[in-house]
């Protein structure tokens, strides 16, 4: 007979006795074109299966405090607008005399809408400066584009009908006339959506915008095209041999991360004030610790992903990557919204907003409590990535009272081996159709090798993962998180899963009553080096993965929201990023951390290699 492994109650882990294990991995290899074979059907069944006890759950129904709720089912630019009147006042003069050269910052959306309010500019005044760059990033040798999909008649034409509402006096919002990158796997009308493969576009045509983005084109958003990311989100790097492999703006010899890695670079070199981007495995959240930018993986249902490539999964999310935290804010308010079917699953709470403009949000910050793996937190390639992240939670702790917590999360490795099956199985269960179809051999070496391994899970494997999760992802306040009692018609098995599946969720949402967020570095390493020999056919290094998903994946599987903000940088000048994780629906607080974080951030940024100056008024 096989081993049986049996694991404890949920209730009875004894946190005390967990000790944390460093993830160690290396193999890794860069792909040739006789490198493998890509073969039907073989199997390797090592993924380890898990069983757990019935464990009861006990809904968080804390509510956040200076927030203002966000009525999902308006207009989107009213959502803008009632975001505006979160923020802090704007300052005109102390935005505008700021000399860009001797201190670099990136321009806001607010400056840019008071820009072309006041006259200094107009949207097809900025097209003209956007243009000639994308032509220029896709002319390069070897080629490293931005945008997959890129059109400029196109482009100007939106910008010309922006520019006549300002002269007319009636732009729509103060996202009218922002320029906005749009990831592949995300529709944008009529570009095609190819999810950087070369044959996607053949079998899903692109008949309208997905709903994220059509809610932004009612804000009067003007669409660059479809940004560059690594084939299918199937890798944390952003390379890809199809179209060339989108470079890091910091330093051009340097992954971006991925998948967005298009949505963050774009951003990080000044071209567009956000971009949206997906994130079923730290795709958002990677990309913008690695390029200094800001993004925000919402709670599982926020945000409606319908016109995605992955809108048939439990793990992806679309999401906003902006350079700061309240341009962040403002397009995280125009695309948010859960799907019909995600408010009766799911039963979130009413979306809100942190009021940054007012005293009591300020008060609020005081009475967090940030919880801290020391273990776990301190398990990076380098000391600088973990020294920088800890300086700022101690800044916060001074400036603010912010309380720090020690916590333990046992079973990470089981979270990591139940995220993987899980994305994974989903993913091949959209693909096989294409796949058996002949596609699969028009992949790159290393989506090639990771479908060869997803079409190794079994159904027991994808069962064993759910049993370590949750049915509902992120419903903390749904009525199914009580109690659970099968019905007659389910048979053993079925009644089995259901009973079973809250054993991380039950583990994390334990802490959650200890803490009010969760605190990391974004990813265990600083932007890696890109091999020459991956440029032309990818490659599989496990180690680089390792380092780049070690925090990200409890804000998947679990459906956690979760933000990155830059924090500093590394001896070699490379951004480092700092991830808050919160409670489901917890956005409110994040932004607001997050704001309070990138304001105690003193030190200058530094400008990125490759930099765009696109708002010139002289």
């Amino acid at each position: 007979m096989g081993k049986k492994r049996v694991m404890v109650p949920a209730a009875d882990v004894d946190l005390s006795a967990v000790k944390y294990q460093n993830e160690a991995i290396q193999d890794s290899a860069c792909w040739s074109s006789d490198h493998i074979t890509f073969e039907e059907g073989e199997q390797d069944n090592s993924v380890h299966k898990c069983g757990t006890d019935v464990v009861s759950m006990n809904a968080l129904t804390e509510s956040e405090t200076g927030v203002v709720v966000v009525d999902e089912d308006g207009k989107p630019e009213d959502r803008v607008e009632l975001a505006m009147k979160c923020l802090p006042p704007y300052n005109a003069a102390s935005s505008w005399n700021e000399d860009l050269a001797s201190s670099f910052r990136y321009w806001k959306i607010r400056d840019y809408a008071h820009a072309y309010r006041s006259k200094f500019v107009t949207p097809s005044m900025v097209a003209e400066q956007i243009i000639p760059v994308i032509e220029e990033f896709n002319k390069k040798d070897p080629p490293m584009p931005l945008l997959i999909s890129f059109d400029a008649e196109e482009v100007r034409k939106q910008a010309a009908a922006s520019t006549k509402r300002f002269e007319e006096g009636s732009p729509i919002s103060i996202l009218d006339g922002i320029f906005i990158a749009i990831k592949d796997d995300i529709d944008l009308y009529p570009h095609p959506s190819k999810g950087a493969t070369t044959w996607m576009h053949e079998v899903r045509p692109v008949e309208e915008d997905a709903i994220s983005v059509s809610r932004l084109r009612s804000c009067g958003v003007i669409f660059v095209g479809k940004a560059n990311m690594h084939e299918f989100g199937m890798g944390t790097t952003g390379n890809n041999p199809n179209y060339g492999t989108t470079r890091n703006p910091h330093a051009v010899d340097r992954y971006t991360g991925g998948s967005s890695s298009g949505p963050a670079a774009i951003v990080a070199s000044g071209l567009c004030s956000a971009a949206l981007g997906t994130d079923g495995g730290g795709s958002i959240r990677i990309p913008s610790s690695l390029c200094g930018v800001v993004g925000l993986k919402t709670t599982f249902g926020r945000t409606n992903i319908t016109g995605s490539l992955y809108d048939f999964g439990t793990v992806e999310v679309i999401g906003p990557i902006a350079s700061s935290v309240e341009d962040v804010m403002l397009v995280y308010a125009a695309i948010l919204g859960s799907r019909p079917e995600e408010r009766i699953s799911l039963n979130p709470s009413p979306p809100c907003l942190p009021n940054l403009s007012s005293r009591d949000g300020a008060d609020a910050l005081g009475s967090l409590r940030l919880g801290k793996y020391t273990a776990w937190f301190n398990d990076v390639q380098s000391t600088n990535v973990s020294d920088t992240c800890e300086d700022m939670l101690n800044l916060l702790s001074r400036t603010h009272g912010c309380e720090m917590v020690e916590i333990v999360i046992p079973e990470l490795q089981e979270m990591r081996t139940a995220h993987l099956v899980s994305i994974g199985s989903e993913f091949i269960n959209s693909l096989i159709p294409e796949i058996e179809d002949g596609k699969g051999v028009r992949l790159n070496h290393d989506s090639r090798t990771n479908v060869r391994l997803f079409r190794s899970f079994r159904a027991s494997d994808y069962i064993a993962a759910q049993c370590l999760r949750s049915t509902s992802i992120a419903g903390s306040s749904s009525p199914s998180w009580h109690a659970y009692k099968p019905s007659r018609k389910e048979t053993w098995a079925t009644s089995f899963v259901n009973i079973l599946w809250r054993r991380l969720m039950y583990h994390h949402m334990e802490i959650f009553k200890k803490v009010d967020v969760i605190v990391t570095p974004t990813t265990g390493m600083t932007a890696p080096e890109i091999p020459s020999s991956a440029l032309s056919y990818g490659e599989t290094d496990l180690q680089t993965t390792g380092y780049l998903m070690r925090f990200i994946i409890a804000a998947n599987l679990l459906g956690f929201p979760a933000i990155s903000i830059p924090v500093g940088y590394d001896k070699q000048g490379l951004p480092i990023g700092l991830q808050l994780i919160g409670r489901p629906w917890g956005e409110a607080t994040l932004l607001r951390l997050a704001s309070a974080v990138e304001e105690l951030y003193a030190k200058p940024k530094k400008r990125p290699a490759s930099f765009y100056d696109v708002l010139k008024t002289k």
